[in-house]
């Protein structure tokens, strides 16, 4: 039988989870199980590059995002959870790494130019250099580990590559070490944030798992729907409506029956929002809460008290490997 590949994923413990993740990152993290090795981790370290003047922010959320994560099917027994802040050897490559690693390539990640757009008019100061090395910390997470692939959507790609080329030029200096890991391209449906922008926790313009049925349903009335639509006898247009594409990621067996409803009038925008805030609470948002009841703080510390010594004891065996391939002095006589 084949060796399973490796690979790895983090989220920044921002604040609370949404929609926009599960859709993009953690009905994914659930497939990839059956096919990798997974290691999934908590990214506080690049968390604190945007969340400085924050700090409880990332204390909170870090066992909440968790227990989301477990509650959407990511599960402890097949995959490795841990906190990167706990593993030491993410800061220790991260400083190797970076002395390879020309500024130039950072300035022109296009990763980093869009974080400075979103937080131009945002309370949050990215303009440091921390949040400059961004890119090479997220390289330190994924080589540590020798990840063989990244799950990433379409326009995450360029931000991988910057990966493969920090690890081909440590390679070339210091010897081979590292693979250069290959992208695991998703098919991520392009969920927009309730005001038709990119969904952003720093937007507010998200639902979020935790949410009640009231709060959905005073969310969803507030969604962007058809502008050619002014009045409730006009025909829709579902295909230019954020409200109908909601439909089509959560629902795809009623999107069609809820587009041709739009289409002929049958149904106004707020009949369709009323519908949509339901089917939300009830089918999606509903089931997840119930999971997460079963994960209390107390046994999400335990699984990630377990995952990162599981990852500890790999990343350990990894950056020994750097320490003497840069030249830096093991102890003893030499």
């Amino acid at each position: 039988m084949a060796q399973r590949k490796r690979i790895l994923s983090g989220m920044r413990p921002t604040g609370r989870l949404h929609l926009g993740h599960v859709v993009g990152a953690l009905s994914n993290w659930t497939k990839l199980q059956d096919e990798y090795d997974c290691f999934y981790f908590v990214a506080d370290w690049h968390a604190l590059m945007s969340e400085q003047g924050r700090p409880e922010v990332i204390r909170e959320s870090t066992l909440k995002n968790v227990a989301d994560w477990l509650a959407c099917g990511v599960d402890p027994e097949r995959s490795v959870l841990f906190v990167q802040s706990h593993v030491r050897a993410h800061l220790e490559l991260y400083m190797a790494l970076s002395c390879v690693t020309p500024i130039a390539w950072l300035e022109r990640c296009p990763t980093y130019k869009e974080a400075l757009r979103e937080f131009e008019n945002s309370e949050k100061d990215v303009r440091n250099y921390a949040f400059l090395g961004y890119p090479c910390l997220q390289a330190a997470d994924i080589l540590l580990y020798r990840a063989e692939a990244v799950p990433v959507g379409d326009d995450q790609v360029p931000h991988l590559e910057l990966t493969r080329e920090i690890a081909r030029r440590y390679n070339t200096i210091f010897g081979e070490l590292f693979p250069e890991p290959q992208a695991v391209l998703t098919k991520v449906p392009r969920l927009a944030g309730l005001d038709g922008r990119k969904m952003s926790k720093s937007y507010d313009n998200c639902i979020h798992l935790t949410d009640d049925a009231k709060a959905v349903a005073k969310r969803v009335m507030t969604m962007f729907t058809d502008p050619k639509r002014v009045k409730r006898s006009d025909v829709g247009h579902p295909d230019e409506c954020n409200v109908c594409a909601y439909w089509k990621t959560f629902a795809p067996d009623r999107a069609d029956e809820v587009a041709e409803k739009c289409r002929s009038a049958a149904w106004g925008c707020t009949d369709c929002k009323k519908a949509l805030a339901a089917m939300l609470s009830d089918e999606i948002l509903a089931p997840i809460q119930k999971a997460r009841a079963k994960w209390p703080p107390a046994k999400v510390a335990e699984v990630l008290a377990v995952g990162t010594e599981r990852a500890r004891e790999f990343a350990e065996a990894t950056i020994e490997k750097v320490k003497t391939a840069v030249g830096l002095w093991r102890g003893g006589s030499s």
